[in-house]
């Protein structure tokens, strides 16, 4: 019963999910145009950066893995919170668009960056590296979002306009998807802590020499 009502859910909201998982490929897009975007002096220091960033990879000097895991959760967390508290406020839908956006712009500068300055190893890495994570925290938050809107709509509809209908198992079901999400977002921050940089590794050896270049 909770299985159709999730798949009815899904019809339902079925063109929301549709504009926020485009604004989010728009941002991609966006994203990896900014980096044609730099001056030279800027890809020099973002060259730079990602290259020191490589070789501390390449060498096995990484962070303490729970301490890596507790500031990536706080950071996904923080994320869930804002994302929570504009559903809530009702006039904080167009924050929560703009932070679709603002996620897609953030995964193509990484994704861009790797690629323009090592080519093919860079879209090796960015793909152990930044698509594992992001196959969670990107689903999780478009859901957390499509629930922010739709409980924002039904208080416009029925609450402001209408007077009708109960906000509590609205909320209640806002919040209880907002919670779960969390959940897969501390997954996310468990595989970025202790499998991401396993993954690393495996492929900065074939890219020390690029970033040596550089």
């Amino acid at each position: 019963m909770r299985t159709a009502m999730l798949q009815e859910n899904g019809k339902n909201h079925i063109t929301l999910y549709i504009f926020v998982a485009v604004l989010f490929v728009v941002g991609v897009i966006f994203g990896g145009l900014m980096v044609q975007a730099l001056t030279l002096e800027q890809q020099q220091d973002l060259a730079s950066n990602v290259n020191q960033y490589i070789h501390l990879v390449d060498s096995g000097t990484f962070a303490d893995v729970a301490h890596s895991f507790w500031e990536r959760f706080m950071f996904y967390g923080k994320w869930m919170l804002l994302l929570w508290l504009l559903g809530v406020t009702v006039v904080g839908v167009p924050f929560v668009l703009a932070l679709d956006f603002l996620k897609g712009v953030l995964v193509g500068f990484s994704i861009g960056t790797l690629i323009s300055q090592h080519a093919w190893e860079g879209l090796l890495f960015s793909l152990v590296s930044v698509a594992p994570p992001n196959l969670i925290v990107v689903p999780a938050l478009m859901v957390a979002s499509v629930a922010a809107i739709s409980f924002s709509t039904y208080v416009i509809k029925n609450r402001l306009f209408q007077q009708k209908g109960s906000l509590a198992p609205q909320i209640a079901a806002f919040s209880s998807t907002a919670l779960l999400m969390l959940l897969l977002l501390a997954g996310a921050a468990l595989l970025e802590a202790y499998v991401s940089p396993i993954l690393m590794q495996w492929v900065t050896p074939l890219m020390t020499g690029t970033a040596s270049a550089v």
